[in-house]
């Protein structure tokens, strides 16, 4: 099978809240309408780079990049990234690419950065494909370890996280679990949880998800078919794409399955 126009890699310098950073990005153009990636926590842009082998997104320009504090980009002020500053980031980069209008894609911590940068601004996003990321309390399976088991530094935290991270019963776990030290910044993750447990209590996220005014389609594992507002979420209008033999991970358990339901998504968009 012939592949598409193949990725580009380059880094751009923006500055976001005073904070110098150099994105890493990898993207390519295309006729239709570009369709942005913002990846989990733990997780880079290559997530996302096997789009390339998937005749459904052939025309499509495409956007993915190493979000602050994770993968090759690099944040001068790690202490300042947080879901916000994730948000305000990701709208400098689409300022960068000159990107107006697009199809949005979010995993995890992703997802919630996406879901905050759709509800400020509702008139650029052409559709949301949320990859089990943050509407509800349940959702903080990983992020609210930071405050269930505490620790003396960030990096004791984030050693013991990676263990527990590794044991774990769902799919592809020890898998991510392996990576997670080359991928993320320690001194990074303390912000980025603390915010994440913070929305999710308090922020009105599933308020603000189903008022988004574009189609919308909430995937997540077979492990976790048991998220209570699964139904809720249904009865609003929300498409909902469970992936078979997968947890937390789609691209790793079962990028198939992820790639087709959400071409299908898109391409019916």
């Amino acid at each position: 099978m012939s592949m598409q126009r193949e990725m580009a890699k380059d880094t751009v310098a923006v500055s976001v809240e005073g904070v110098e950073l150099d994105i890493a990005t990898m993207h390519r153009a295309g006729e239709l309408a570009p369709i942005v990636f913002l990846h989990g926590f733990g997780s880079t842009k290559e997530d996302y780079a096997d789009i390339v082998h998937y005749p459904a997104f052939a025309g499509h320009a495409v956007l993915a990049y190493d979000a602050p504090g994770c993968g090759a980009t690099r944040c001068a002020d790690l202490s300042a990234v947080s879901i916000p500053f994730l948000v305000a980031t990701a709208k400098a980069v689409l300022d960068r690419f000159d990107i107006r209008q697009f199809h949005l894609v979010g995993h995890s911590m992703g997802g919630l950065t996406a879901l905050m940068l759709a509800h400020a601004e509702p008139g650029r996003v052409l559709s949301f494909t949320d990859i089990e990321g943050n509407v509800a309390p349940e959702d903080c399976f990983l992020s609210r370890q930071v405050v269930d088991y505490p620790a003396d530094t960030a990096e004791a935290f984030f050693e013991d996280f990676i263990e527990r991270t590794w044991h774990s019963p769902f799919h592809s776990c020890s898998l991510y679990a392996a990576s997670l030290k080359y991928k993320v910044r320690a001194e990074a993750v303390r912000g980025i949880f603390t915010s994440m447990v913070r929305l999710s209590d308090h922020g009105d996220l599933m308020t603000k998800f189903l008022s988004l005014p574009f189609p919308r389609m909430f995937m997540y594992g077979e492990q976790n078919a048991s998220l209570s507002y699964l139904p809720h979420l249904r009865e609003h209008g929300v498409q909902l794409a469970e992936i078979s033999r997968c947890g937390h991970f789609p691209m790793y358990s079962n990028p198939v399955e992820m790639w087709e339901r959400m071409g299908s998504f898109i391409v019916g968009v």
